[in-house]
């Protein structure tokens, strides 16, 4: 879903950076209803928030799973702070890193330029929302019947 958008490239037309890529694809691709104002709280996460720290494709997939996951704030359960820990978790277990200045070392190259990255948050975020969403829809059918 979101990855196929990345791998077609998604966002380089735009010349969105890595947290831009994130969250405007993902509006599209799960129907966040985001207006082009949203979109632009990402602009300042790109490269791990200017100070390559913290990858800027993990704190727009964190926006992204707060949009689909929170309710009204974060206090009404621990599932946003679950969801977050996995994100970052599983994504420094494939990767071998969270911040974006060892990703860059690894991974950037000129061609692709952060390309593998993203689309790995991507994938990584596909996994967690798609699995999310079936909970969901399989806990609201429980409770019809």
């Amino acid at each position: 879903m979101l990855v196929e958008m990345m791998k077609q490239g998604f966002g380089i037309a735009e010349d969105f950076n890595c947290a831009e890529t994130i969250l405007a694809g993902a509006n599209q691709a799960y129907q966040l209803g985001l207006d082009a104002d949203a979109l632009k709280l990402a602009a300042g996460f790109g490269s791990g928030m200017a100070m390559e720290n913290v990858c800027g494709t993990l704190t727009a997939a964190i926006m992204v799973l707060s949009r689909l996951f929170v309710k009204e704030r974060a206090h009404e359960s621990t599932r946003i702070k679950e969801l977050t820990q996995e994100l970052i978790k599983t994504f420094e277990a494939e990767m071998g890193a969270f911040d974006c200045a060892p990703l860059k070392a690894q991974y950037r190259t000129e061609e692709r330029k952060c390309r593998d990255i993203i689309e790995k948050a991507a994938e990584i975020l596909d996994r967690i929302v798609q699995r999310e969403l079936q909970c969901e829809l399989q806990r609201e059918l429980q409770r019809e019947s």
